[in-house]
């Protein structure tokens, strides 16, 4: 009775157990890893409110540096080649 109890449980979780579990995480990761409209549109309306307000540091700064020549910007523009995150860290120590 055993000797064929084994076998008929292994091919049972081999045929069902393991594409069951298989199929659930997928289904699991296909629905957690979608946006919703809704995140879409917030995340449209941040990046567009990110870049007013960085036309208006930007603003900001071209007037104090006119009015204050040796006044020196605190930012750190990302998008240079000289970017470096400790540099990053510096500037925030330094606030």
């Amino acid at each position: 009775m055993e000797d064929t109890l084994m076998p008929v449980l292994m091919v049972g979780m081999l045929c069902i157990g393991l594409p069951w579990l298989i199929l659930h995480y997928v289904t699991r990761w296909k629905t957690a890893a979608t946006l919703t409209n809704d995140d879409e549109r917030m995340l449209g309306d941040m990046n567009e409110l990110a870049r007013r307000l960085e036309d208006r540091l930007d603003t900001v700064e071209r007037l104090v540096a006119q009015e204050n020549p040796e006044w020196q910007a605190r930012r750190i523009d990302h998008e240079t080649k000289d970017f470096d995150p400790e540099n990053v860290r510096r500037l925030e120590r330094n606030r």
